[in-house]
């Protein structure tokens, strides 16, 4: 059981058809971190009003009548944390990821993700960008947490990756060359500039927030191509220019430093992985406003997977998480020394669902201090999704999204692994 304490007053009262009555909470903050990188308050007093922060006072106020009081007093109470890039369908990965692929209907992948989306608040996690969906599970589960039919993380949605076919996000590599079609609904190969317009569009179609792009070969994908850049140049500004006359920003999963080199000369909003740096890339991205997304907990998943059964992964793919493992963590020691710009990500979904808080403590291996990756997991996220004037920070105007640790972060990370307290759009979370 989490240690957190609620106390409940409940008044009388008569509700006329005309009349509302918002539903207050008062919360007693023992230390209040509500703007990361900011000096942490002493004990204060949240107001919290159906789902949205009202105002925060220094010290313990007293309740009004009715109210709801949680007592946060022995706890350091910070925003809702922020993962910017999670697969809230699965967290299978290799051989048996591929089979869940042809297995799993688009029903029961909407019933992983929503139980993904659970683990994932329950640690702490009030907002994920999904990025990767292809059969709309994810989109259905955004729009039910939004209408207030499910309970989740608030979600912003790339629905499918794109890449051109052979690429990474080519869905059909590995199977016979009869199910090509079948992988072929979500649209997510494109092959030529006009042809990937279309695929961009096609996703902003399907609802998509944000546009994911694949520029290089990845290290899951069944296909011994290499890391590099496996999109031209035209094609890769299709992508782009489509998302942004839609207002779409863009994503970018890359490994190689060419493909990373692309992306950045075309301004896109985030860099996922970034696994390989030169000169060149490092100086542009220095200069440049675009997001790293280092995903360090990759490794956790596939050390893992492979400790549980050596034989989970083929050889082809075997070879490069060998690879990634090793080098994991070099880009994020280079680039925070050159100023670039930090979002928390995990890739969760080759990483276990639940476990997101795990990368804090290979942010703070690799060079961050625990203030500066918990300005990523939330002042950053927050610009990077678009959503700075709903999340990120603890302010009256802002999404009632709060959690509570024990002990403090900014000193040890290893406490967000052990989430004590979450509200997510006004509402408490049952952890247990």
């Amino acid at each position: 059981m989490k240690s957190v304490i609620f106390a409940a007053t409940v008044g009388m009262s008569i509700i006329m058809p005309s009349m509302v009555v918002a539903q207050t909470t008062v919360i007693h903050a023992g230390r209040l971190i509500d703007v990361p990188g900011e000096t942490p308050r002493g004990p204060s007093t949240i107001i919290v009003e159906d789902g949205l922060i009202v105002s925060i006072v220094d010290g313990y106020a007293e309740r009004p009548d009715g109210a709801e009081f949680i007592d946060l007093s022995d706890h350091t109470v910070l925003p809702g944390l922020i993962d910017s890039h999670v697969h809230l369908t699965s967290d299978s990965g290799g051989l048996a990821g591929q089979l869940e692929a042809v297995t799993l209907s688009p029903a029961a992948q909407a019933f992983n993700a929503q139980a993904n989306g659970m683990k994932t608040l329950r640690a702490g996690f009030t907002t994920v960008r999904n990025l990767g969906d292809g059969d709309g599970a994810v989109f259905a589960l955004r729009d039910a947490v939004n209408a207030g039919k499910a309970m989740g993380p608030r979600i912003i949605d790339a629905g499918s990756s794109l890449s051109g076919t052979a690429g990474h996000s080519d869905d059909a590599l590995g199977y016979r060359d009869e199910l090509r079609p079948f992988f072929a609904g979500s649209g997510s190969t494109c092959d030529g500039a006009e042809d990937c317009r279309r695929a961009a569009r096609q996703q902003i179609g399907r609802g998509a927030d944000v546009i994911k792009m694949t520029i290089t070969g990845g290290v899951n994908s069944r296909i011994g191509a290499g890391l590099g850049s496996q999109m031209f140049d035209d094609e890769a500004a299709a992508v782009v220019a489509t998302a942004r006359m839609f207002g779409r920003k863009v994503a970018v999963h890359s490994h190689g430093a060419d493909g990373t080199l692309q992306a950045l000369k075309l301004g896109v909003d985030s860099i996922e992985h970034g696994t390989m740096l030169n000169e060149d890339v490092i100086a542009l991205w220095a200069k440049s406003k675009t997001y790293y997304v280092p995903t360090l907990s990759t490794v956790n998943g596939y050390k893992e997977r492979l400790a549980a059964n050596p034989d989970a992964y083929e050889p082809d793919v075997l070879a490069k998480i060998k690879w990634r493992i090793e080098i994991t963590g070099k880009t994020l020691e280079t680039l925070v020394p050159r100023g670039v710009r930090i979002a928390f990500g995990t890739d969760a979904g080759v990483s276990k669902h639940g476990r997101n808080g795990d990368e804090f403590e290979l942010m703070v291996a690799h060079g961050m201090t625990p203030e500066s990756a918990l300005v990523a997991a939330t002042i950053n996220a927050a610009d990077l999704l678009g959503l700075s004037d709903k999340v990120g920070t603890i302010a009256p105007g802002k999404s009632a999204d709060i959690i509570a640790v024990s002990g403090d972060p900014l000193k040890d990370v290893s406490v967000y692994k052990d989430v004590q307290f979450v509200m997510a759009r006004g509402t408490v979370i049952d952890l247990d």
